[in-house]
This record gives structure tokens, C-alpha cells and sequence, in this order.
């Protein structure tokens, strides 16, 4: 090591090694984020501006569709920059800042989704006690020890990663700045790094996805007793939607963050990089929010009110116009 230049900062490689796709890829990152961006922008809005939205279920899809935003801003401004950047370059400092609110964000969006199929569980199984199980103080318990957890699984990881040197190569085969792949850049032992990162993603990952996994189980067996079968349709059909958009982000999450080193792709890496960073926010409000026919009718109520509002404005910026030449010609 005494014979090695210390690393000060990274190059990406990845995605970024074909020329010919970048535009491309390009055009593609940046359409999926402004849909991401707007998608959440207008749930967190029409949620806040409805008062008959102000219930547990709404106020945890706020805070998912809040997170969402901060998840697919940590990345994909950065991908877009690289995309067009000549040199894509990151600070050792840089990219570890970066890590931790990647870090942050996703175990954060794990725990709202457990507090949200918790929020079904007592509206589905345990109606009668629903107020009692998901008062207002319990719902902001749920959100602050989400953000919590999600802060001492993003801490600890980054500071034992902070400790580390790094000597060369500087190349990192991803298109963003992970954990994983910033570990096999060390030329120091990564031997507690990598049990730090396995305890906790499975700690906290298993403890989310149980308490989900659970929840959802006593609510397709409370759907499986109701007589109408166009209510178990509806019911199935809902809770189907939810549990495939959360076995992706964990299944995705766990094969990225506990395969051993010597199944490593770089083309893996990215699928399942990708599938929950960018995807991911991308679907929640979609199969969460829009799907839902409160959210539809409050969202057609604004955009009602919008359209008066601007034939309004219309009529009497008109009328002015009108006034305006009267007095001309007088």
C-alpha cells in the first residue's frame, strides 16, 4: 500500500461505455423521472388538498410518495448528468455521502410500505378497532421510526465505509455509486464492511418484509371469506398489485445487497439497481395512489376547479380587454 497512490475520487463505467446509447438511454432516465416526479408531486398535493383524504391510509402514501421523490432524486440526476458529463467522476467523499442517502431512502420506503399493509391489515381484519389501531399518534410513531430506522441503517454502513482505503483501480462498473461495488474497490480488508451491510439489510430487511408478508396473509385470508366474488376479484386484484411491487423492491434488494462477491455482474448489478431505484418510484403511485378511485375522484375535483378557475381568469381578463376599449373610444 505504501507503493499505491491513494484513490481521491472515482470514474463510472457501466452504462456509460457506449457511446451510441447514452442519447438514448438519456431520453429514457429522464422520461421516467419527470413521471416519477410528477406522479408523487401530484399525489402529495391532491392528498393535502382534500380534506377527505386526511386518514392513516393518505397519510402514509404521502409520506411513501415524499420518499419516492427523495429516493429517485438521490439517483437519477446524477445518471442524467453522466450521460452527457465527459468525465464521470465522483469524490471518495462524494460518493459515500451518496450512499447513505441511498441507503436511507430505500430502508426508509421498506418500513412506510410495512406501516402501509399494516394500515390495510386493520382496515380489513380489524374494522371495529381500526381508530384505536391506527390513531394519529401511531401513524407519525410509524413514519418517525421509518425514517429513523432507515437513518441508523444508512449511518452505520457509511461510517464503517468511511474507514476504508481505497488505492486502484479507480473504475466502478455500475452507473451509480453503491455499496457493493464501492467494497471491491477497497485494497483494505472489507471483511466487517461486509458483515455490517449482510446483519443489517437482513435485520431490517427480513423484520419489514415479515411484518408486510404477515399483514398480507391475515387480509387474503379475511378476502377469501367474503361472499361476493366480485368483491374477492377486487379485493385479490388490489392486494396482487401491492405484492408484486413489494417482492420486486425486496427481491431486487436483497440479491444486490447479500450475493457473495463471486456471483457478481456488472449487468445484474444494474437490472436490479435499476428495478428498485428507478422503477420502483416510479410504479408506487401508480399502482398505490392513482388506482384508487378517492384519489381519482379528488384529483378530477382539482383539475375541475383548475378549469373554472382559468375560464374565470379568461372571462375577466376579457371583460378588461373590453372596458379598456371602451374608454379608448370615448
Amino acid at each position: 500500500m505504501e507503493n499505491q497512490t491513494t484513490v481521491t475520487e472515482f470514474i463510472l463505467l457501466g452504462i456509460y461505455s457506449d457511446p451510441q446509447m447514452q442519447i438514448f438511454l438519456f431520453s429514457v432516465f429522464l422520461v421516467i423521472y419527470l413521471i416519477t416526479l410528477s406522479g408523487n408531486i401530484v399525489i402529495m398535493v391532491v392528498i393535502r388538498a382534500d380534506s377527505h383524504l386526511h386518514t392513516p391510509t393518505y397519510f402514509f402514501l404521502f409520506h411513501l410518495s415524499f420518499v419516492d421523490i427523495c429516493y429517485s432524486s438521490v439517483m437519477i440526476p446524477n445518471v442524467l448528468r453522466n450521460f452527457l458529463a465527459e468525465h464521470k467522476t465522483i469524490s471518495v467523499n462524494g460518493c459515500i455521502a451518496q450512499i447513505f442517502f441511498i441507503l436511507l431512502s430505500a430502508a426508509t420506503e421498506a418500513f412506510i410500505l410495512s406501516a402501509i399493509s399494516y394500515d390495510r391489515y386493520a382496515a380489513i381484519c380489524d374494522p371495529l378497532h381500526y381508530v384505536e389501531r391506527i390513531s394519529k399518534g401511531i401513524c407519525v410513531q410509524l413514519v418517525s421510526g421509518a425514517w429513523a430506522i432507515g437513518f441508523f441503517h444508512a449511518l452505520l454502513n457509511t461510517i464503517f465505509a468511511s474507514k476504508l482505503c481505497f488505492c486502484g483501480p479507480n473504475e466502478i462498473n455500475h452507473f451509480s455509486w453503491e455499496l457493493p461495488p464501492l467494497l471491491q474497490r477497497s485494497c483494505t480488508d472489507t471483511l466487517t464492511n461486509q458483515v455490517v451491510l449482510l446483519t443489517s439489510v437482513v435485520i431490517f430487511g427480513s423484520s419489514s418484509f415479515l411484518l408486510t408478508l404477515i399483514s398480507y396473509i391475515h387480509i387474503i385470508s379475511t378476502v377469501l371469506r367474503i361472499p361476493s366474488v366480485e368483491g374477492r376479484h377486487k379485493a385479490f386484484s388490489t392486494c396482487s398489485s401491492h405484492l408484486i411491487v413489494v417482492g420486486l423492491l425486496y427481491l431486487a434488494g436483497f440479491l444486490q445487497y447479500t450475493k457473495p462477491r463471486s456471483v457478481s455482474s456488472v449487468v445484474l448489478d444494474e437490472i436490479f439497481s435499476i428495478q428498485y431505484s428507478v422503477l420502483i418510484p416510479m410504479l408506487n403511485p401508480i399502482i398505490y395512489s392513482l388506482k384508487n378511485k378517492e384519489v381519482k375522484k379528488s384529483l378530477r375535483k382539482m383539475l375541475g376547479k383548475l378549469k373554472f378557475l382559468k375560464q374565470s381568469f379568461s372571462s375577466t381578463k376579457q371583460t378588461e380587454i373590453s372596458a379598456n376599449r371602451t374608454l379608448n373610444l370615448v
